[in-house]
């Protein structure tokens, strides 16, 4: 049971966006930033950095959606999700989208947890500095999302299923909502 009493009956970040609208744009705005406009990290890397992080949060919600939103884009069943989340260094990713995901890691513990040599591992492997520019803000914001989800205490469905058509959903429409 939330934490407050929503209007609706909506999962996870969902029925807070339903009814704080005020809210919710920029919310909204700031993840259509960050995981859909053109960047040279693909909108499905994005996405699996959001759910690599969402996952070290525990937020089920936010690791559910995205990690379906991630293989929507990847056109991938959950293989690479569940290679990433088992060990990074033996995933099904290039050697950046390592660098990067251990920075991301390192983000959701804390800003000051950002290594040097982590760093320069990630430009050695490829990573830009607006790769890594966009990896540290996704942990970051992800962070404040999971955050936001959890600490309300908004439900949350449990196992995969109830997220496919979300994750597509997000995947090809967006983080924008109507009439914002």
């Amino acid at each position: 049971m939330a934490h407050i009493h929503l209007k609706n009956e909506l999962p996870g970040i969902s029925g807070l966006l339903f009814d704080f609208p005020e809210t919710a744009k920029p919310l909204c705005d700031l993840a259509e930033t960050l995981l859909r406009k053109p960047h040279s990290l693909t909108s499905g890397e994005r996405e699996l950095i959001a759910a690599y992080v969402s996952h070290k949060n525990n937020c089920n919600f936010c690791h559910s959606s995205h990690a379906a939103a991630a293989t929507a884009h990847l056109k991938d069943d959950y293989e690479l999700i569940d290679a990433v989340l088992a060990d990074i260094n033996t995933a099904p990713v290039s050697d950046k989208m390592k660098a990067l995901l251990i920075i991301a890691g390192q983000v959701q513990q804390s800003g000051l947890a950002v290594k040097e040599e982590d760093v320069l591992k990630a430009k050695n492997a490829g990573a830009t500095d607006a790769e890594l520019h966009i990896t540290v803000l996704i942990a970051a914001a992800f962070c404040m999302y999971n955050r936001y989800v959890d600490g309300l205490s908004t439900w949350s469905p449990k196992g995969r299923e109830p997220y496919k058509e979300m994750g597509k959903r997000m995947a090809e429409v967006g983080y924008l909502r109507t009439g914002q």
